[in-house]
Parts: structure tokens; sequence; C-alpha cells
């Protein structure tokens, strides 16, 4: 596990926590939206890399 998986999988747990923080604030559903697939793809790269699969 090099540094890039390590910061592209903080970096979806803290859009992650965004999403959250944004729908309970009842924010528009197009950031939310935004912001949720920005952690899940951050969260895939990162593990897609640790698995080898994309390098």
């Amino acid at each position: 596990m090099n540094g890039l998986n390590t910061i592209l999988i903080v970096l979806g747990l803290f859009l992650a926590g965004g999403v959250y923080s944004f729908k309970k604030q009842e924010m528009p559903a197009s950031v939310v939206i935004l912001l949720a697939i920005g952690s899940v793809m951050c969260l895939v790269a990162g593990v897609l890399r640790i698995q080898g699969i994309w390098e």
C-alpha cells in the first residue's frame, strides 16, 4: 500500500462525511449527489489500486 492509495481512501471517507453533513443540513440534492459520486470514485480507485487491478 503506497501513499496514493491512502490518500484516495482518506479523501473518499472525507467526502462521505461531507455527504452525510450536507444531507443533514438539507443542501440541494445536486450537491449531495456530486459529493457521493466523488466519494465512491475515490474509494473504488483506492481499493482497486490496493488489489493491484488498476495501476
